[in-house]
Order: C-alpha cells, then sequence, then structure tokens
C-alpha cells in the first residue's frame, strides 16, 4: 500500500503490510536540498510513530551540523585528512615553494586531531571545539584563523578532486573568523637596536647557527626591511657593492625588487663577501639557504626577553616579533624625513595606505606645529 503521512508527526510516514504490520518510514532534506527517504522498521519490531518522529529529529540535527545521517551506511573505503594533504602537498609542490612551511603548519596545529579522521567525521561542531581549544591555550587569532581556513582549502581540494561531496564543515555562522587587529605599531628605537645586537654577542652559543649570522640577519632586515625569507634568500650574486644596491625577493608578490646599501653595511659586506662564492647565499655562507626554523627560533627567543617581558601573546600592538625589524626600517626612514611614497617603493608595497601608518612618524607630520600652538 501506498504511505500514509502521520497526523500527528511532519516527515513520518505509515505503511500498512499486507501481513497486517505497519512500517514506518521518514523523510528530511539533506546538506544539498534534496528530500531523502528513510525507513525506520515495522511496528513488529517496536517501532511505532514517536519513535519514528525521534529518529527523523535525529537526522534533521545531524544535517544541521554538517553530517550525513547516512554516512554510516555509504561508507567504503575511508579517506582521511591525512591522505587528503598529502594528495595537495603532491598537486601544490609543482606550483608553490611555500609548501614547506604549509606542511608545518598542518603538522603542528591540525594533524594531531583531524589527521586520522575521516572526511566525513570531521563536523562543524568538533572544528568549533578544536578552536575553542586553541582559544583556551591562548593562541594567537591570526594563527587559529589560519588553522581553520586551511582545513577549509584542504575540504574543497577533496572536494575537486571527487573525493568529498558534502558541505565544507568551516562554512558555517558558528565559524566566523576570529577579529583581529593587525596593525604593528611596535619598532626599535636606537637603544633597542644597539640591545639587540649586544645580547647577541653576549650569548654563548646558538644551537645550528653562529653570531655572525644572526647578526648579518639583523644588520640586513634593518638596512632594507626586506621580510624573513626576503633576507634568508638574498645571494652574493644579489649585491652589488660598488653602487651600494641589493636584488630582493618578494615572496608574496613573487616579484624582485631593489634595495639600498648604507655605507655601514657595505663596509661590513666587503670583507664577508669574500669568502663566498658567487651563488652562496649571505646568511649562513652556503650554497643552501639557511632553514628559516633555526634563525627564526633564536631570534624569536631573544627578542621576547629583550622586549616582550610581561605582554600577553595576544598584544600585536606592543609585542616586538622578528617582522618588527621591518617596521623598524621603515619607521627610522619616516623619522629622518624620508617622503612617503619613497618608503612606500622601498618596503616594495602594492598600495600606498600599507605606508600609511609611518606617515604619523614624520617630521613634518605636524606634531611640532600642534606642541608650538597659542604660545
Amino acid at each position: 500500500m501506498a504511505r500514509i503521512k502521520s497526523k500527528k508527526y511532519q516527515g513520518v510516514y505509515l505503511n500498512h503490510l499486507k501481513d497486517g504490520d505497519i512500517s514506518y518510514s521518514i523523510n528530511y532534506k539533506d546538506m544539498n536540498n534534496k528530500k531523502v527517504w528513510v525507513t525506520i522498521g515495522k511496528k513488529s519490531n517496536g517501532v511505532n510513530e514517536k519513535f519514528a518522529n525521534t529518529k527523523r529529529a535525529e537526522y534533521v540535527n545531524k544535517v544541521k551540523t554538517g553530517t550525513d545521517p547516512l554516512q554510516h551506511k555509504k561508507k567504503k573505503n575511508i579517506i582521511t585528512l591525512d591522505t587528503i594533504f598529502q594528495k595537495y602537498k603532491e598537486f601544490k609542490a609543482t606550483e608553490s615553494k611555500d609548501i614547506i612551511r604549509t606542511e608545518q603548519k598542518y603538522k603542528a596545529g591540525i594533524q594531531k586531531v583531524f589527521g586520522a579522521m575521516d572526511l566525513h567525521d570531521i563536523t562543524t561542531d568538533k572544528i568549533v571545539a578544536y578552536r575553542k581549544t586553541l582559544l583556551d591555550k591562548k593562541r594567537a587569532g591570526s594563527t587559529i584563523n589560519s588553522y581553520i581556513s586551511f582545513i577549509g582549502t584542504l575540504f574543497n581540494f577533496a572536494t575537486e578532486e571527487g573525493l568529498y561531496s558534502q558541505a565544507n564543515p568551516i562554512k558555517s555562522k558558528k565559524l566566523k573568523a576570529i577579529k583581529i587587529d593587525n596593525t604593528r605599531e611596535r619598532y626599535l628605537n636606537l637603544e633597542e637596536i644597539k640591545e639587540l645586537y649586544k645580547a647577541i654577542e653576549n650569548e654563548g652559543t646558538f644551537t645550528n647557527a653562529t653570531k655572525e649570522e644572526l647578526t648579518l640577519f639583523v644588520k640586513l632586515s634593518l638596512h632594507t626591511g626586506g621580510r624573513l625569507e626576503t633576507i634568508l634568500n638574498i645571494q652574493k650574486k644579489d649585491i652589488k657593492l660598488e653602487d651600494g644596491t641589493v636584488t630582493l625577493k618578494d615572496f608574496k608578490t613573487n616579484k624582485t625588487y631593489q634595495g639600498f646599501l648604507s655605507e655601514e653595511l657595505i663596509a661590513y659586506l666587503n670583507d664577508y663577501l669574500k669568502g663566498l662564492t658567487f651563488n652562496s647565499y649571505v646568511v649562513g655562507g652556503m650554497n643552501t639557504k639557511k632553514p628559516t626554523r633555526t634563525i627564526s627560533r633564536h631570534l624569536k627567543n631573544m627578542i621576547d626577553k629583550l622586549f616582550n617581558v610581561g605582554l600577553d601573546i595576544r598584544d600585536t600592538k606592543n609585542r616586538a616579533v622578528i617582522h618588527t625589524l621591518r617596521h623598524t626600517f621603515a619607521s627610522h626612514l619616516a623619522i629622518n624625513g624620508v617622503p612617503i611614497f619613497n618608503i612606500k617603493e622601498l618596503m616594495n608595497h602594492s598600495d600606498i595606505n600599507m605606508t600609511m601608518r609611518y606617515a604619523k612618524l614624520a617630521p613634518s607630520s605636524g606634531k611640532e606645529a600642534v606642541r608650538g600652538l597659542y604660545r
């Protein structure tokens, strides 16, 4: 016989069988908004309308949280997030030089929690719980956003590869990006710069790094404003001592731009570069790049001890980080009266608005004029 709609419960149907038994079924809309029919069971097995309605409510709630209620029936081959990441890594290795950092991010923040899980078991609620754990550990908002965004990237990749057909679990109002203030206003004054050099010199030994390498990294950062990877990728062939220029690589845009060297740095490099081959990397002096982790680990520890004691880890405006060296370069240019458009070019900013934060430091910013008002 045909299904009969329940008079008590929405989406519940009865089917009177020839043997006198009653079969109960339900329908609901899945994550693709398609109607799905499911047989719950027979009256002879203890099933009734109320029970069928309860099961339907369970199915509907699972759909709301991004879970397929019938996934347990559909599963044949488990596809884990680790599997998707390996495929993603292989795909990206041909077009991205940043895959090493991407892998570090995955292993450091995502793999232990979700790596071995089947994609269909990674629900929105589980990601929300994961985010709460990171917040409780006082991880930076930008880091948390980065982790969750990358989980979404892997799900999108799985969908493109035909390995996943449900809604991306991060596409939920529950997982709106954490609002953060990325404006870093911190820069080092002249005394703090001296403190940093002195701290490097007074340190006993560094694991897998030398005082000269760290000192040179700081000098190049403060004199060119290059980012971490930019500085570590400078080779001897990029430096022209005769005209005081250096070719810098911007890994954000994958383009090169020109920087200038101070007389102090030219004098320092004049002797140092003599011992390097044409293709040697300046920091490290070898034909292979100095590992980013080695330099960043040592400098981060020193900067934290010198300038961040007592500051909350999320206080991005006041904490000093390695990137602060880049801000220091631009800030001191502004303090010394370099026009804002020149600073834009030296920083290789794509938009003048990115450079305008330094305008308030310029001698002509109006500070002195205001101080002298009405005298």
